[in-house]
């Protein structure tokens, strides 16, 4: 049976709009410069159908941002090593947070916007408790590791978008050097366990 039209047009409009929305993000210093207007005149549809496919600036933050994230959330779920099943958890764990970090560092103004935008707790957002569910997951299968909960926490905070702008956009750390902190404090958690890992370097 033929999908009906207005479903078809509404598919259409949705990755318009995206794709409208993502050239603009990526052409603005700041996502703030970027309004929902700007966005239905890039994609050629009425402010109307852009807040009814999104609800508002935020579900689009949020939208987009997904759409970015889908492969690697795709190459955790189904994917070769070092991200998929396969990879022992003691090299998931750093190789999950090594994606995380390089896809943040790649989408920095969309993640700071996403993640400081709204009234609610980015640890609600539903990107940040699956990020927290996996790892807590993986963490799990890595004997004498306790309170995985809480060091998946700690864990995912080193990614946080705020702290990702600082170093690259104010102390200019370099992408591969951030990269090699990440994995050096991920790999004194996971040795020492998570308050040992946490106070290493006081």
């Amino acid at each position: 049976m033929p999908e009906p039209r207005s479903r078809k047009d509404a598919a259409r409009n949705q990755e318009a709009v995206l794709k409208a929305a993502d050239t603009l993000f990526a052409r603005h210093e700041s996502p703030d410069d970027v309004t929902m207007a700007d966005v239905a005149a890039a994609a050629g549809v009425g402010k109307g159908t852009l807040f009814r496919a999104f609800g508002d600036r935020a579900g689009l933050l949020r939208a987009l941002y997904e759409a970015r994230l889908e492969p690697i959330r795709e190459a955790v779920e189904a994917g070769p090593p070092p991200l998929g099943h396969a990879t022992p958890p003691q090299e998931r764990v750093p190789a999950l947070l090594d994606a995380v970090l390089c896809f943040k560092l790649d989408n920095r103004r969309l993640a700071l916007a996403l993640e400081e935008g709204g009234s609610s707790s980015p640890y609600q957002a539903e990107h940040y408790q699956r990020w927290h569910s996996l790892l807590r997951a993986v963490l799990d299968q890595i004997p004498g590791l306790t309170d995985s909960d809480f060091t998946a926490h700690a864990l995912l905070a080193a990614t946080r978008a705020d702290l990702i702008e600082h170093l690259a956009g104010q102390e200019l750390i370099p992408r591969e050097r951030m990269r090699a902190q990440l994995a050096n404090f991920v790999a004194r958690v996971l040795v020492s366990g998570p308050m040992q890992g946490l106070t290493a370097e006081e």
